[in-house]
C-alpha cells in the first residue's frame, strides 16, 4: 500500500498548481463576464497552457491529447478549485474534453462529431435530465422510436448545460419502457438544427451558470447515430457520471484547500482584542478539523480514482467521495466566510462565489440525500 503520488502525477499537480497560482489567482476577480471567461483572457491562458504542456490533458493519446488517469486528472481539478477565475461548468483553458461517448463512436461519425470538437470547430452538450426523472432516470419520459432505418424522438430535456453554443447533444432516450434504468436507456447523437429540435426556455442560476430547456417534436435522425447498442445508454451515462462524481469531489478538496490558506492568513493578520484570530482555541479548533477532513477526503478521492483507473468497481467509492467532499467543500466556504466577516460576504473576495458554487454540488449530479440513500443500499448487502 502506497499513499505517494506517483512521479508523473506529482508533477501535473505541481504544474497546475503554479499555473492557478501565477495565472489565474491574480486575474480571479475580473476574468468573468457574466457566466463565461472573457474571449481576450481565454486565448491567452489557452495560449499559455500549450505552451507550458497542459492541453487537452484528458483526450486520449491518440487523437492528440495526453491521456491522463482519473488520478491525474482529480489532482488537476483539486488545484483549479482553488480560484474562482474559471467558469463553475465548462469548457476551460485546458482545451477539449470530450466525453467518452464519442471516443467510442465509428470512424465516419468520430470525423463528423469527434475530430470537430478537438479542433474546436463543434461544440456539444450532454441530455439527460428531465422535469420528472433527474435523480431517477428510470422515469424518463423522451422516448426514441425505431422505425426503418430511422429513430423517431419526442420528449423535454431541462438543466441542459451549454445547449444554447452546442451543435450537437449526446441524448439519453427511453427505447425500451418496460426495462427502464435496466436496459431502456439508449444514448444518440442528435444535431441541434435537425428538425424538432428546440430550445425552449433558460434558467439562470445562483453559481453564475445558465442551463436551457430542449424539446423534440417527432425528430428524425439516421439509426447510425445510435451510440453503441440498444440498452446501453445506462452504462454509457453512468461512466460519465462516475467521473463527474470524482471531479465534484476534486473540487470540494480545491475549495477546502483555498480557505485553508485564505484562514491561515488572516488569523495572523486579523488582530481583536490586542490579540491575532488564529491564538484563539475556536479559530485553531476550526483550522484543525478542517484539514484533518481535508486529508480524509483527499485519500478518498484518490482511492476512488485510482480503482477506476484499475477497472475495479468503484460506485460505493464515488458515491462516499462526491458526498464526502461537496459537503466538506460547502462547510469550508461557510466557514471561511464567517472568518473574514463582511469582507466575506462581499464580492471583493472569492470566498463568497466559492460559497455558491459548493452549495450547487449538493444538489447536482446526484443530490447529498441520493447519495447516502444508493451508498446504504450498498452498504446493506454486506450486512
Amino acid at each position: 500500500m502506497d499513499f505517494k503520488l506517483p512521479d508523473e502525477v506529482q508533477q501535473i499537480q505541481d504544474m497546475v498548481r503554479r499555473f492557478v497560482d501565477r495565472e489565474l489567482i491574480p486575474i480571479e476577480m475580473s476574468s468573468l463576464e457574466q457566466h463565461k471567461l472573457k474571449a481576450d483572457i481565454k486565448e491567452r491562458l489557452q495560449r499559455k497552457s500549450k505552451e507550458i504542456g497542459l492541453w487537452m490533458l484528458d483526450t486520449p493519446a491518440e487523437f492528440g491529447g495526453q491521456g491522463l488517469s482519473l488520478l491525474a486528472l482529480s489532482v488537476v481539478w483539486e488545484q483549479l478549485a482553488r480560484t474562482v477565475a474559471l467558469p463553475n461548468r465548462g469548457e476551460g483553458v485546458f482545451g477539449p474534453s470530450p466525453r467518452a461517448i464519442l471516443l467510442r463512436l465509428p470512424e465516419a461519425m468520430k470525423e463528423r462529431y469527434l475530430h470537430p470538437l478537438l479542433r474546436g470547430e463543434k461544440h456539444a452538450c450532454f441530455a439527460q435530465s428531465e422535469p420528472d426523472a433527474g435523480s431517477d432516470p428510470g422515469r424518463m419520459k423522451t422516448r426514441a422510436v425505431r422505425k426503418g432505418d430511422q429513430y423517431i424522438i419526442n420528449g423535454h430535456k431541462m438543466w441542459i448545460s451549454h445547449a444554447k453554443e452546442a451543435d450537437f447533444v449526446q441524448l439519453v432516450a427511453c427505447t425500451d419502457p418496460e426495462k427502464g434504468s435496466k436496459g431502456g436507456l439508449s444514448v444518440f447523437i442528435v444535431d441541434m438544427n435537425t428538425p424538432g429540435v428546440k430550445i425552449i426556455g433558460e434558467t439562470k442560476h445562483m453559481m453564475g451558470d445558465v442551463t436551457y430547456e430542449i424539446v423534440f417534436d417527432d425528430v428524425h435522425i439516421p439509426c447510425e447515430h445510435l451510440v453503441g447498442e440498444e440498452g446501453q445508454g445506462m452504462r454509457e451515462a453512468q461512466n460519465w457520471i462516475s467521473r463527474n462524481r470524482v471531479h465534484q469531489a476534486s473540487h470540494g478538496l480545491g475549495v477546502t484547500l483555498r480557505c485553508l490558506e485564505l484562514i491561515g492568513k488572516y488569523s495572523k493578520e486579523r488582530i481583536t482584542f490586542g490579540r491575532p484570530i488564529g491564538e484563539r482555541q475556536s479559530v485553531q479548533f476550526t483550522i484543525a478539523d478542517l484539514y484533518m477532513r481535508y486529508q480524509t477526503g483527499q485519500m478518498l478521492v484518490h482511492r476512488t480514482a485510482w480503482k477506476v483507473d484499475q477497472g475495479i468497481s468503484s460506485r460505493e467509492d464515488a458515491y462516499m467521495a462526491k458526498l464526502y467532499c461537496t459537503e466538506l467543500g460547502f462547510d469550508a466556504a461557510d466557514r471561511c466566510m464567517q472568518f473574514y466577516g463582511a469582507m466575506g460576504l462581499s464580492t471583493e473576495m472569492p470566498i463568497e462565489a466559492m460559497w455558491r458554487r459548493s452549495r450547487s454540488y449538493l444538489i447536482t449530479g446526484g443530490s447529498a440525500e441520493v447519495m447516502r440513500t444508493v451508498l446504504a443500499r450498498e452498504i446493506a448487502k454486506n450486512f
